[in-house]
C-alpha cells in the first residue's frame, strides 16, 4: 500500500467518523470500487492525461453525483484530479483497516488446500476470537499448492501449519544433515 494510500483513506474515514457516517461511506466506497474492478476502461479514463481535468470530473459526477454521499464523490475527484484514481483500492482498503481498528474487529484469512465446510468455519473463527479477544472478520480462500493444513494470517502475523510447510522444515532438516 502506498503512502498516498494510506493519507488519502485516513483522511475520508476521520471525516467520515466525525460526521457518524462512516459506515455509510464505507459501504459506499466498497461499491464503487466493485464497480471499477469491473470496469478498467473508465479507471483508464479517468486517468488519461490526454482527457482535460474538467471533463474527467464531469464524468464523476454523471456516473455517482446523486448515487454517493457528496463526501466521497468529492473524494473520488480529488483522487481523479490529483492522479491518484487508481490508488482508490488501496483506499479501500486502508478505510476498512481504520474501521475495523475502531470497531476492534480483526481481519484474518484461512487459506486451505480444499473449501472448509460451514461448520469448521465458524469453529475456526471462534476459536481464534476466544484467542485474540477480539471480534474476527475471517476470510477464507483456497490454494491446492498448501497440500493440506491451514495457514492463518491475521495482525501482521502467519501461523503456519500446512503440509507443505511441514515438508519445507523436512527439506531443510535433510539438507542441513551431515552424512
Amino acid at each position: 500500500m502506498t503512502q498516498i494510500a494510506k493519507n488519502y483513506a485516513d483522511a475520508l474515514y476521520e471525516l467520515a467518523r466525525d460526521e457518524s457516517l462512516d459506515e455509510e461511506i464505507y459501504g459506499q466506497l466498497r461499491a464503487v470500487r466493485e464497480l471499477l474492478d469491473t470496469n478498467p476502461d473508465y479507471v483508464r479514463l479517468l486517468s488519461a492525461p490526454n482527457l482535460p481535468k474538467p471533463e474527467r470530473l464531469a464524468a464523476l459526477d454523471e456516473a455517482f453525483s446523486g448515487k454517493v454521499h457528496p463526501y466521497l464523490l468529492s473524494f473520488l475527484k480529488l483522487l481523479c484530479e490529483r492522479g491518484h484514481i487508481r490508488e482508490l483500492k488501496d483506499c479501500c482498503v486502508q478505510y476498512r483497516r481504520r474501521r475495523n481498528a475502531d470497531l476492534g474487529i480483526l481481519d484474518a484469512v484461512a487459506i486451505t488446500a480444499v473449501p472448509l465446510r460451514a461448520e469448521l468455519q465458524e469453529k475456526l473463527r471462534l476459536r481464534l476470537q476466544t484467542l485474540t479477544g477480539k471480534q474476527v472478520d475471517l476470510q477464507y480462500r483456497t490454494d491446492p499448492s498448501v497440500l493440506g493444513g491451514i495457514r492463518l494470517e491475521y495482525d501482521g502475523k502467519a501461523l503456519d501449519g500446512t503440509v507443505r510447510n511441514r515438508l519445507a522444515g523436512i527439506e531443510k532438516t535433510l539438507s542441513e544433515t551431515v552424512i
